[in-house]
């Protein structure tokens, strides 16, 4: 009887004891929702309320009119299993009209913002292999997200925007799809210090694949649909020292529920260090979770302003972790 109880008891903690499925993971556009270059992957993804620094409207479409400046950003993973990830992105804030406040103050009559971007990802290096196992080629894969986003201040404290997303899907020589999907978001500055945020993500966003010119007759049409992001965040600037801190809390109709943070310290006039942690999923803690680090250093040259980012991400599930080094150009 022992012996029976003993085995039971084994069996349920065995069974307990095993990672729960996530929903999200089997879903399409996984590579758009890694995080979008060294400073955000840096700060564990929790940017969707920051607009300090060098901005991209990956996290939030209303950042873009929050730029100081022109931002070039372009960043590069080091990933094993031969899978590539790069990002590319361009945001400007614009200013139209100037207005006198009644105390003497010239501001614009408005300020509007944009950014466009790219992500890419890949998987490089696939045989390819007859019936008998022999190899006659080689393969690759490639993923991409094409950005334009558009944002408008529409007083002091408010500001909304809105990006088209168009992915493109090459999956094997005949075998491709493509996509459209929207973001918004919105932004309100509560005060100089504290920061609130509010965005969807991947609204209408989905493959359609056919196999037909790859199968023929026995080739059919599938639709699969990207999860709906919806997020919440706050950040926070202190003064002193200089930190800026974030949070992030996103809900998926993947069966997610992620917790983001991420802090970073100005430590030094041109030197920043980060440090975050991402998808905590509160409704799942099988499910590992991200902690990142990583630094930006600035060199200024006349009137351009170059950067050096690199992040440090542990990578659950692989054979190494993920490394990110980046360049922004600020002009």
């Amino acid at each position: 009887m022992k012996k029976i109880f003993l085995s039971l008891l084994m069996f349920v903690v065995s069974v307990s004891a095993q990672p729960e499925f996530v929903k999200i993971s089997s879903m399409p556009g996984a590579f758009s929702r890694i995080g979008f270059g060294a400073r955000g992957i840096g700060m564990g993804n929790a940017m969707s309320a920051i607009k300090e620094g060098s901005l991209v409207s990956y996290y939030n479409p209303a950042l873009a009119s929050f730029q100081d400046g022109n931002s070039f950003q372009t960043s590069y993973s080091f990933l094993t299993l031969d899978r590539a990830l790069n990002f590319l992105n361009y945001t400007r804030k614009f200013e139209f009209g100037k207005i006198e406040t009644p105390d003497g103050i010239v501001k614009p009559r408005s300020i509007a913002g944009i950014s466009v971007g790219i992500i890419n990802a890949g998987v490089s290096n696939i045989d390819a292999r007859d019936g008998d196992g022999k190899k006659y080629n080689e393969l690759s894969t490639s993923e991409n997200q094409f950005f334009v986003a558009v944002s408008n201040r529409f007083s002091e404290k408010l500001a909304i925007g809105i990006a088209f997303k168009f992915y493109y899907y090459k999956l094997y020589e005949d075998l491709t799809s493509s996509g459209l999907g929207f973001d918004i978001g919105a932004l309100y500055s509560f005060n100089e210090s504290l920061t609130l945020s509010f965005m969807i993500s991947d609204l209408n966003s989905k493959y359609e694949w056919d196999t037909g010119n790859l199968y023929g007759q026995s080739g059919n049409v599938t639709k699969e649909k990207f999860p709906t992001l919806k997020k919440i965040g706050a950040a926070y600037k202190f003064t002193e020292p200089k930190i800026l801190a974030s949070v992030e809390f996103e809900s998926s109709n993947g069966g997610t529920n992620y917790l983001r943070a991420g802090c970073e310290y100005n430590i030094y006039t041109d030197l920043f260090l980060r440090a975050g942690l991402d998808r905590f999923n509160i409704s799942n803690t099988d499910e590992p979770v991200r902690p990142s680090a990583g630094f930006s250093y600035f060199y200024s040259l006349n009137s351009i302003r170059f950067g050096f980012d690199y992040a440090f991400v542990i990578e659950p599930y692989s054979s190494g972790d993920q490394h990110i080094i980046g360049l922004n150009i600020n002009f």
